[in-house]
């Protein structure tokens, strides 16, 4: 429609269009402040509101998957579990080492004194036999060694007698020595070392 066609008269707000002012003059203009409030409130807000969003959903227990609390405190009982076993392996031990108690110490085998005094007596009738057994009880290394004949009471195998129980590795090597089975303490028939009584049954 051209300006010319417009077929109602003049009035006011054909006026205000005429001086090329702002159209609708029946509104009045926006003040700075209604327009600089809408984004102020925006910017104050918005952050308020996400950190009440956030805080709101860390609190909330249904955001939790089904199962995922129970997962959270599975990794700590597999933990111990884990480690229990070692706990136990690095304790028996010691518990053992604790309650076991050391195993005795055996002492040395005695040792034959060859210095011990060694005498030797012939208690038959063959002649030479104490003088014999002496020779050969000198041979194993005894460096004090006699013979003499037997007064006492004749036994009835060949024996050898020790004082007390330190001389029984030496009576032992005189046995050995002599081939006689019979050891024997006793400080009555061996005031001190060895006495060898030689029988019927001794073989020089």
């Amino acid at each position: 429609m051209k300006a010319g066609d417009y077929p109602y008269p003049a009035d006011e707000f054909d006026a205000a269009d005429a001086r090329g002012g702002p159209r609708g003059v029946h509104r009045a203009p926006r003040s700075r402040r209604s327009r600089v409030l809408p984004f102020v409130v925006v910017v104050l807000l918005f952050p308020l509101l996400a950190y009440g969003v956030v805080t709101w959903l860390s609190d909330w227990e249904g955001l939790q998957t089904p199962g995922g609390s129970d997962q959270g405190q599975e990794a700590p009982a597999d933990d111990g579990e884990a480690t229990e076993p070692a706990t136990d392996a690095a304790t028996e031990p010691a518990t053992e080492e604790e309650t076991t108690p050391p195993e005795p110490v055996a002492p040395p085998p005695p040792v034959p004194d060859l210095a011990a005094t060694v005498t030797v007596y012939n208690s038959t009738s063959r002649s030479g036999l104490a003088s014999g057994a002496a020779e050969r009880v000198e041979e194993a290394g005894f460096t004090s060694v006699s013979a003499d004949d037997w007064d006492g009471e004749d036994p009835d195998a060949s024996v050898v007698y020790h004082a007390t129980a330190a001389d029984v590795a030496t009576a032992q090597l005189v046995a050995q020595t002599l081939g006689i089975t019979q050891v024997v303490e006793s400080a009555e028939q061996a005031p001190k070392g060895v006495v060898v009584v030689l029988a019927g049954d001794y073989t020089p």
